[in-house]
């Protein structure tokens, strides 16, 4: 995947910018962190004996004697996997906010009986990784060489010499298909995938998707705007290979795309615009980048993002660019958006 912008790019624009850019020169200046460390908790372990093969989306497929019960994931993979009653031992990756509380990619992980071995992007420390004596590393990639998310660059060797990992592809996919992966790798870890709970969220998230495709064909002329914030520059995101966007596009929503010259200069993923030129692409309603690497609409103090008409009318939700890959979790992403659709006053 190619780098975000022909300037070079801080790691808070790439990672606000909704997509994963620039991974190589981002993953190099992150180093390992001082991370919380805790037990690893107990009562929603899902076990099964006998050998355990899964095969990945980088076509590697990975062999043990045993389903692994001593698993390290990245958060959001950790807390899909918790969904579906899959318990991991150690997180790296955003899991509490400065308030020691979870983050919003840690869903409902218990944060306190996971080791978190990095508690920001692309932080893992290496030491507390081996202590765990992980028998797999699991994460997603957001490209197509198979880099696996968050892992540090100088130090993803020793990472690999101590477990197997297994990537998860989130890149230029609608979001089905890593959803349904994730349920197929929650299923071979013992997952009970007949539970009613499990069947129950799956029947939400179809519901969800046929109650977006419905207003989006009733609201044609609502235009939606994937925005993000930094302290220099507004994003907006196009929806070419994100998988939430990809999605919500192939379900009828009208996107507000950023110019193809825009495109082409980030590898296809978003468009920079300094804060005087943030009205470039009018729009109805503007779905914001959730993640704690971002600014989020409240905080936001810039007079133009405040005389935005979408902004003005309280048509501004959160989106979640690295959504959790679990039914339960992604349904009211497709909800929310439904509701803003079906309730938008056109401003744009």
């Amino acid at each position: 995947m190619s780098n975000a912008r022909v300037t070079h790019p801080t790691r808070r624009g790439i990672l606000a910018a909704g997509g994963a850019l620039g991974l190589g020169a981002v993953l190099a200046a992150c180093g390992d962190d001082d991370a919380k460390s805790g037990g690893s908790g107990d009562g929603t372990d899902a076990a099964k004996s006998g050998p355990w093969s899964f095969k990945d989306d980088r076509g590697t497929t990975v062999k043990l004697d045993e389903v692994p019960t001593s698993i390290v994931a990245f958060t959001g993979v950790a807390a899909a996997l918790f969904d579906y009653g899959v318990q991991v031992k150690g997180v790296f990756g955003p899991t509490t906010t400065k308030d020691g509380k979870p983050d919003v990619q840690a869903g409902d992980l218990d944060v306190d009986k996971v080791t978190v071995l990095g508690n920001e992007w692309g932080k893992l420390s290496v030491e507390k990784y081996a202590a765990l004596a992980p028998e797999v590393l699991v994460t997603t990639t957001f490209d197509t060489a198979g880099t696996l998310w968050s892992v540090p660059e100088e130090s993803k060797d020793k990472v690999a010499k101590l477990a197997p990992s297994v990537a998860i592809s989130v890149f230029d996919r609608q979001l089905t298909k890593p959803l349904q992966r994730m349920w197929e790798l929650a299923e071979s870890l013992g997952a009970d995938m007949k539970a009613k709970k499990v069947t129950d969220a799956k029947a939400a998230f179809d519901k969800a998707a046929a109650r977006l495709r419905a207003a989006a064909k009733a609201r044609p002329e609502i235009r939606v705007l994937a925005g993000s914030a930094s302290p220099d520059l507004f994003y907006v995101s196009g929806t070419n290979l994100s998988v939430d966007l990809e999605y919500f596009k192939a379900l009828g929503v009208n996107f507000v795309e950023p110019s193809e010259a825009a495109k082409k200069a980030t590898g296809g993923w978003f468009e920079s615009l300094s804060w005087e030129n943030v009205d470039k692409y009018p729009a109805d309603v503007i779905i914001m980048d959730d993640r704690a690497s971002t600014i989020q609409p409240a905080d936001i103090s810039e007079g133009t993002w405040k005389q935005l008409p979408a902004v003005k009318a309280g048509q501004v939700i959160a989106r979640s660019p690295e959504p959790i890959l679990s039914y339960d979790k992604c349904t009211p992403l497709l909800d929310n958006l439904a509701e803003a659709i079906e309730n938008a006053k056109k401003v744009g």
